[in-house]
């Protein structure tokens, strides 16, 4: 019989209930509890209601994936679900505000114990783990504490694999270069995009990488994959909660960074699932419950600034990893792995050129003529 929650037992979400308390200590849960559905505050498990849904046969109209349903809609994040009535969802929790730490050795020792507490937790749920490893401070740091194999995913020109295999040198780890081709992309687009239950280009090409190195990894005999998500939401790695231009409401670099962070929830649900579809469990420390709170406590002035971004975890990563691994920049995976070059390239090959408004989500969508994804978007 299948699970009918997923990332928490039923009792510490009851209390989270009883208690109104939206970060209890976990990595995100969602499902059915009480034949009521629940989804955590940052939305960090998926879960689908039926657009339509009939309440008179309320077990055929959720699921965990979007496929298992024909109009599947995702309940919102932090919200509650009485599956026998016709009512909209409820919230129930809100993300905290917690107060400011102004010491900032006590801000950084307390992400330091969280980071660590979510990586033990994560040691200890008896998975056997692989990281996806890019090079940056974010899967460093996570390999790292986790003391988990590292596997890289590109084309052989990337940035990724060339920044991957310095940071594995530096650190003094081995690695395993999962070296991409174009077939590879032909072959798995239609697969990843019915998984997540998207196609439009970004997504699909956020989600490749991902699927790519999980096919890889549970080859490879593992059954769970870890990833660095979350760091740039939590942390200020954005650009534009620098320099507060007109992608954000906010005025000051915290503002900004909460406003990045209540995107989660309609991200999260791509990566998952593109690593899910390769049978592995998707392992995302940085979004422990304990890791948010002690980002959402930072100021400003360890979250980012024009010199640096992600000053806090950069910090607390020096601890633990070389100097120049702990300070390096990134690149955004479907740029740094070239996934998004290459699919482009497809694209333009398929007769789908870059005149052609959204030329790429097209070309993807031409390749799942056969079989619709449902209308997730």
């Amino acid at each position: 019989m299948s699970p009918t929650l997923r990332g928490a037992d039923a009792e510490l979400v009851r209390r989270a209930l009883e208690h109104d308390e939206p970060l209890p200590g976990t990595v995100g849960f969602a499902g059915e509890l009480d034949g009521t559905l629940v989804r955590d505050v940052l939305g960090r498990v998926p879960l689908y209601v039926e657009a339509d849904r009939d309440p008179t046969n309320p077990d055929t109209q959720w699921a965990f994936e979007p496929t298992a349903l024909e109009v599947p809609e995702l309940l919102p994040p932090g919200s509650t679900l009485d599956l026998t009535a016709e009512t909209d969802p409820e919230p129930r929790w809100t993300l905290p505000e917690p107060p400011l730490e102004t010491d900032h050795d006590a801000a950084l020792e307390r992400l330091s114990d969280a980071i660590r507490t979510a990586t033990t937790d994560a040691r200890s749920a008896d998975h056997d783990i692989a990281v996806a490893f890019s090079g940056g401070v974010d899967s460093a740091l996570v390999a790292e504490l986790l003391d988990a194999p590292l596997f890289v995913v590109g084309f052989p020109d990337s940035h990724d694999v060339e920044a991957a295999r310095t940071a594995a040198d530096a650190m003094g780890r081995e690695l395993t270069v999962v070296s991409l081709e174009p077939t590879d992309l032909e072959r798995t687009v239609p697969h990843v995009a019915r998984a997540i239950g998207r196609t439009n280009a970004m997504d699909v090409q956020i989600a490749l990488p991902l699927s790519l190195v999980g096919e890889h990894v549970a080859a490879e005999g593992f059954d769970a994959l870890a990833v660095g998500q979350g760091a740039d939401e939590l942390f200020g790695g954005y650009e534009k909660v620098v320099h507060l231009d007109h992608r954000v409401e906010a005025e000051t670099t915290r503002g900004a960074v909460r406003e990045g962070i209540a995107t989660l929830p309609d991200q999260l649900p791509r990566d998952r699932h593109a690593i899910e579809a390769t049978g592995l469990e998707p392992v995302m420390p940085l979004l422990h419950d304990a890791v948010v709170d002690a980002a959402l406590r930072l100021p400003d002035s360890l979250l980012a600034d024009e010199d640096e971004r992600k000053r806090a975890l950069r910090l607390v990563a020096a601890d633990v990893l070389p100097e120049d691994v702990a300070r390096r920049d990134k690149k955004a995976v479907q740029y740094g792995s070239l996934v998004a070059r290459e699919l482009d390239r497809l694209a333009r090959q398929a007769g789908y050129k870059r005149r052609i408004d959204d030329h790429v989500t097209k070309y993807v969508r031409s390749l799942l003529e056969d079989e619709p994804v449902p209308p997730t978007e």
